[in-house]
């Protein structure tokens, strides 16, 4: 529970960096939460039935696909979210950052409450 929470801390932080950087237009910083909440649900059941979905495609595609799917979930979580707006190349963008800096920052704040 503590390593969720240390997550979504980490979500909802770069979320809004990013979006700041991008020209992401976020009205209050409870929609930044709602965000991180919102992606973390939608990768964690939606995002699978869409990747076993696209397996042509994305096979086709040499896997670049998987970014197309990776900003759709996204600019869902962009529609269900109120205080959050952006475009389709925006949400692509923002989604190849958001998971690169995932993976470093959970890498180094996890990784050490883990031992």
């Amino acid at each position: 529970m503590k390593n969720y929470l240390i997550k979504l801390l980490i979500s909802t932080l770069l979320i809004l960096v990013i979006s700041y950087f991008l020209k992401i237009e976020i009205t209050n910083y409870s929609a930044a939460v709602f965000m991180a909440v919102a992606l973390s649900f939608l990768n964690t059941f939606l995002k699978p039935i869409l990747k076993i979905l696209a397996i042509p495609v994305t096979i086709m595609s040499l896997g670049l696909f998987l970014l197309v799917i990776n900003a759709s979930i996204v600019k869902i979580a962009d529609y269900l979210i109120d205080g959050i707006a952006m475009t389709f190349l925006q949400a692509l963008v923002f989604s190849v950052l958001l998971s690169v800096s995932q993976y470093i920052l959970n890498k180094i704040f996890t990784e050490k409450n883990n031992k």
